[in-house]
């Protein structure tokens, strides 16, 4: 694991277990790792600046720009250290102690990177033709493409890189990112695609992600924005990818949606449930404070001005209101999670919002009866059966503990009629 940084003056920094660029260019096939606590600057780009550096398992890719300062579309990509799966780019997999080009990235080819990333072991840019009069942009990939990370319709690894062919032609894309063995990618519209393992979800297997359309997607798949905001996602502003989840900030920053795997609650909705579609997260979190500054405009010379009494109410109002809102949406989000369980213990799988009754949704009053009787007539005979099951081990439960209270209770009985130490010393 190795971890990078950019300073304000455009030299790169890194730490961990990284591969330290070397002078001599050696070509031996293995590389050593350098384990550092502590950053380390990489001296191989001094007189240039770098402006983006995206790190794998074993690689590093880095814009750098051709000249000192960086001019907005003056950027050479390079790419070092591990290199099984082609995950350099550079045509072969002989891996690189210190940092060369990609040649479909130099300083004299048409194509502008704007933006790196990798995963475990593959690598994804955004390139753009320079000089263009449109806003159309390229996704290229390549390395590891066992699980469809790379997006070209096959399984097979890539030693260089190739455009995703997938993507609309007058897409302009503006992030993209990879976890493990996925990748996603938005554009300036609104539109999210994924591609990878688990149908791009990224999900690793033991998720069993057993729905209709289970399996890796080896091409782009639209992500379709639910409820009152798809199918696009508003004011996109970037994708980021974790190791099997991923997370887009969107409404030029004030919303935030995830999906994928929800362990140890990193999904950021309230649960720590799988997500196989796009779910708001609680972003800002409710209890964060919000007060805003008010910014005087004339007033008396010492810059304070007396609120109006209706407006103190106001906000006193508004407070008040706000507390509430804390309250019931802590009271939602244990609701949630209490549904979420009796659900998949129920049925098997998470609790999703289709699941809920129509008659709830259309906000109508609800008979349980009619709803239960409704849902058992569309179960299939799989479901029935965990039902079933479910409601055995249900009524085994109630049985055991009602045994168990009784067996309390015939123990107290035959402890109070038994006679006491004083009276058996007397006798």
């Amino acid at each position: 694991m190795m971890s990078s940084a950019i300073d304000s003056l455009g030299s790169l920094w890194m730490w961990g277990n990284f591969p330290e660029p070397q002078k001599s260019k050696s070509m031996e096939s293995e590389f050593p790792l350098t384990s550092s606590c502590n950053p380390m600057p990489v001296w191989n780009f001094h007189g240039h600046t770098v402006v983006k550096v995206a790190c794998g398992n074993e690689h590093v890719v880095a814009l750098v720009t051709a000249g000192e300062g960086y001019k907005g579309s003056d950027l050479v990509c390079y790419s070092w250290g591990g290199n099984s799966h082609g995950q350099l780019g550079l045509g072969d997999r002989q891996s690189r102690q210190y940092p060369e080009v990609i040649e479909p990235f130099n300083s004299d080819a048409p194509w502008t990177v704007y933006e790196v990333a990798c995963g475990a072991f593959h690598t994804a840019l955004l390139a753009q033709k320079s000089p263009s009069e449109t806003f159309e942009s390229v996704c290229w990939t390549f390395g590891q493409g066992d699980n469809g990370q790379l997006g070209h319709g096959t399984t097979q690894s890539v030693l260089s890189p190739e455009p995703v062919k997938g993507l609309p032609w007058n897409a302009f894309l503006i992030s993209v990112d990879c976890g493990l063995f996925h990748t996603s990618v938005v554009s300036s519209a609104g539109d999210v695609w994924s591609w990878g393992m688990e149908k791009g979800l990224g999900l690793c297997p033991e998720a069993s992600y057993s729905g209709a359309d289970a399996g890796d997607a080896i091409l782009p798949l639209l992500i379709p924005c639910a409820g009152l905001y798809g199918p696009k996602f508003p004011e996109p502003v970037q994708v980021v990818c974790g190791a099997a989840h991923t997370i887009l900030l969107a409404d030029a920053g004030y919303k935030m949606w995830s999906w994928g795997r929800g362990w140890s609650g990193v999904l950021g909705n309230g649960k720590m449930i799988d997500c196989y579609s796009p779910i708001m997260a609680l972003w800002p979190p409710l209890d964060a404070d919000f007060r805003e500054q008010s910014v005087n405009d004339g007033g008396d010379k010492s810059g304070t001005e007396k609120k109006p009494e209706d407006v103190v109410e106001l906000e006193r109002k508004l407070s008040m209101a706000a507390e509430d809102v804390k309250i019931l949406q802590s009271k939602l989000s244990l609701m949630e999670r209490y549904a979420s369980i009796l659900h998949g213990a129920t049925f098997g799988k998470p609790f999703e919002e289709r699941d809920m009754p129509a008659s709830l949704r259309s906000g109508g009053s609800f008979d349980i009866a009619k709803e239960w009787e409704h849902m058992l007539e569309t179960l299939d005979r799989g479901k029935l059966v965990r039902l079933e099951m479910f409601y055995r081990g249900m009524l085994a439960g109630v049985k055991d503990k009602l045994l168990k209270k009784r067996i309390q209770e015939i123990f107290l009985e035959c402890q109070s009629s038994l006679p006491s130490e004083s009276t058996q010393r007397n006798k």
